[in-house]
């Protein structure tokens, strides 16, 4: 009965052992070939596949509900009856899922209890009290100062000299305390002198020497300076085609000695400042013959800024003795000068009087205009003047031997009047580096001085006088100036002069010129090398001797009949270079009247013909 039994519950065992794994191998077949196509996977090994089969048999055993699990397949009464009852076909197991969770992790990690927020200011918005201006034009920028460069100025003192045809001998020398910006001491000498074979004794000389200070104060600057001059030449001049008998070929000189000192506040950029100077200069003046001429001016002047006005007053009193052989002048001047000048952002107006009292030889009292208006027709690029002007112009012996030294001996003395002065022009930049001043005048002067020959080539005298035109004369012109700065290296600049003469008692302006041109530039090849050169055009002159002259001067009447000469333009064009061997040496070499033109200044006085020389220079 226990065998019975037995086999039963065995048996049992069995087919429930293996329906499930059969099933599960035709499951596992199908899924194989539907996958065939796509990918073969590495079978897994027995014993998992086993373990699985547990699993799913346990599932199964633990059923409550019927399911069916044949479906178009399984045993007689299937629909596919004549597979013989084979479970290969298609067999689907539905159980319950049991999902499977990993096993939680612990993170080991704790809070940062630290508070890390960021700090935020509160935001304070201020507008800003301005009107927007739309200028689109260039402001004017603010000066910078120029960073110390240790190489641009290396030394204190420098020496030239040099020599060249003609005899020429050159020597200068400047001297100087350094880069001191309250105290500047220093001193200069000066030589130059030249002779031509072209005239008997065509020789001139030139020799200067001064010293000069200046200190500035907190408050106030003090300046000085005292120069000697010593000038000579020859009266060599004649007329070649008629050379006279006898000629007085006298040699002349003139010494001047001259010095000044002046005191003046220092300029501050604060509102309503008084500013202030006083000035002292003077010289002595004579020739090798008995021309003696003393000068003393006392000058100064008061200015009050208040706002945009500057009111202000000038003073001069200007002494002078003038001495020769025939007569002995005091020639002094006293001038006051009132102004009030307005100055905006485009325009700057210049009004006062100048008020004249002339007293020694002559007493004579005036009063002239002083008054002067800018405006910017282009703001920052093109100025307008308008200027209106008169003052008494005192003859003086140094000023007309300086302008020709081959004037003969008791000049005659009498001060000249601007009686008014009208110009107007345009003055400014028109590009980058381009500036130009243009200007049309209109003068009237009464008594202007000019220079005639009065020669007596019987009497082997060829000297100039002076003579004055009595009358009012009118003088319309123009000027022209510009300076081009091409570049750092390279600097063109020129000037240009036209003048018409309306004289009241003479004939001609005699001796001045109606045209003059004069133009050069500067040329910095590089570091070491520099060229120079210039170019003047002068127009044509005329001479007349005078007839009232030459008899007060020789006793004589005026030979007849009296021609006009006429002295022809000419053009000089002269150059130099230097080349800078070292920081201390350099070397240089020039060139006057390259042209080699028969230049006259002066009636039968020709300048030097082609002339060159050379020498160096060194700094230390």
């Amino acid at each position: 009965m226990k065998s019975k039994y037995t086999y039963t519950l065995f048996t049992l065992i069995m087919v429930l052992y293996f329906v499930p794994v059969n099933a599960q191998k035709t499951k596992a077949k199908k899924a194989t070939s539907a996958k065939t196509t796509t990918s073969k996977k590495t079978e897994k090994p027995a014993v998992k596949k086993q373990a699985d089969a547990r699993s799913l048999g346990d599932q199964a055993a633990k059923s409550s509900a019927a399911v069916d699990t044949a479906k178009n397949g399984g045993g007689a009464n299937g629909a596919n009856a004549n597979n013989g009852g084979s479970l290969s076909e298609e067999i689907i197991i539905t159980s319950a899922y049991k999902p499977l969770l990993a096993d939680a992790v612990k993170i080991r990690r704790n809070p940062d209890l630290t508070d890390k927020s960021p700090y935020k200011a509160p935001l304070v918005y201020t507008p800003i009290d301005k009107r927007l201006e739309q200028n689109s034009e260039i402001k004017q920028l603010d000066a910078m100062k120029i960073p110390p460069v240790i190489d641009t100025v290396p030394y204190n003192n420098i020496v030239r000299g040099g020599l060249g045809n003609l005899k020429t001998t050159f020597f200068e020398g400047y001297f100087g305390n350094g880069q001191d910006m309250a105290m500047q001491v220093g001193g200069y000498v000066r030589h130059f002198a030249q002779s031509s074979s072209a005239y008997e004794n065509q020789k001139s000389n030139k020799e200067e020497i001064g010293v000069y200070g200046k200190n500035i104060g907190e408050t106030n600057t003090l300046s000085g300076r005292i120069d000697y001059v010593n000038k000579g030449n020859y009266f060599y001049g004649y007329d070649k085609d008629n050379p006279p008998v006898n000629l007085d070929v006298a040699h002349q000189y003139f010494n001047t000695l001259s010095a000044e000192g002046e005191i003046a506040k220092n300029y501050r950029d604060v509102e309503n400042d008084f500013t202030y100077a006083l000035k002292l200069k003077g010289y002595v003046f004579g020739d090798r013959f008995k021309a003696r001429e003393n000068n003393l001016v006392l000058s100064g002047f008061v200015n009050q800024t208040i706002n945009q006005f500057y009111t202000g007053l000038s003073v001069s009193l200007d002494l002078s003795t003038q001495k020769d052989s025939l007569y002995s002048y005091n020639n002094s001047i006293v001038r006051l000068n009132p102004y009030i000048k307005f100055q905006g952002e485009n325009y700057k107006i210049d009004a006062g009087i100048n008020v004249v009292d002339e007293f020694g030889f002559a007493g004579r009292f005036s009063l002239f205009p002083a008054a002067k208006l800018e405006f910017q027709v282009i703001p920052k690029y093109v100025r307008l003047f308008v200027e209106a002007k008169g003052d008494v112009n005192k003859s003086s012996l140094r000023d007309f031997y300086n302008y020709n030294p081959f004037l003969g001996r008791d000049l005659t003395i009498k001060n000249s009047v601007d009686k008014l002065d009208l110009s107007a022009g345009l003055k400014g930049t028109l590009a980058p580096g381009l500036g130009f001043k243009a200007n049309i005048y209109h003068n009237s002067v009464k008594n202007m001085p000019l220079f005639v020959s009065n020669f007596y080539f019987a009497g082997g005298q060829n000297r100039f006088a002076v003579i004055y035109d009595n009358g009012t004369a009118t003088v319309n012109g123009f000027n022209g100036e510009l300076d081009y700065k091409v570049s750092g290296a390279v600097n063109l600049f020129g000037r240009i002069e036209f003048k018409d003469y309306k004289l009241a008692s003479e004939e001609l302006p005699w001796n001045l010129p109606k045209f003059k041109l004069t133009a050069g530039t500067t040329i910095n090849i590089n570091d070491k090398v520099k060229v120079t050169g210039s170019l003047l055009i002068r127009g044509a002159t005329y001479d007349k001797p005078n007839a009232a002259t030459f008899t007060a001067t020789y006793g004589l009447p005026l030979p007849t009949p009296v021609i006009t000469a006429e002295v022809s333009q000419y053009v000089d064009l002269s150059g130099s270079v230097e080349y800078k061997v070292t920081k201390q040496i350099s070397i240089f070499g020039r060139v006057n009247n390259i042209l080699n033109s028969t230049n006259q200044t002066w009636l039968y006085y020709p300048d030097y013909g082609f002339n060159i020389f050379g020498g160096a220079s060194y700094s230390f």
